[in-house]
């Protein structure tokens, strides 16, 4: 079975799919976004695309123990979407973390223009898997009221 070309999937896909999001700003000019599953920055371009590259690179949370998930696209393997993705759970601290990234996107020559975007992404995964010192949620002061006063 033959591949489609990427730039002709962008084609067919870049007015309209299903996980275009348009919001309108001032006047006629809108940004687009997008909610594919392999966008690192979900800007609605072809860069950025994970329906139209073959070369795609997703930054998840791994879970409850604080990893993170680097997964790859295996461009073998584009026509059996089970076995499409190529996934490393990472579970070191920030600055290892961020090496392999750099190491397995731009270092390996896989999709160093996508530098920048992963490592913005790792940073915000890393962010929101941080627990405050206290173990417990910050609660809003407004929320909670002390019994007895009014």
């Amino acid at each position: 079975m033959a591949t489609v070309p990427g730039q002709l999937i962008w084609e067919v896909v870049k007015k309209n799919n299903s996980f275009l999001v348009k919001q309108f700003g001032r006047g006629n000019a809108g940004v687009r976004f997008s909610k594919e599953p392999n966008n690192l920055y979900n800007l609605h371009s072809y860069k950025h695309s994970g329906l139209a590259n073959k070369k795609t690179v997703t930054i998840q949370p791994g879970g409850k123990d604080h990893s993170v998930v680097l997964a790859t696209t295996k461009t073998k393997k584009q026509n059996k979407p089970a076995s499409l993705l190529h996934k490393s759970v990472i579970r070191k601290e920030f600055p290892r973390v961020a090496k392999a990234v750099i190491n397995q996107v731009a270092d390996n020559f896989y999709r160093p223009d996508l530098k920048k975007a992963a490592l913005a992404r790792l940073s915000v995964v890393h962010r929101s898997l941080k627990v405050s010192k206290s173990g417990v949620k910050k609660r809003n002061r407004q929320a909670v009221k002390t019994p007895g006063r009014k």
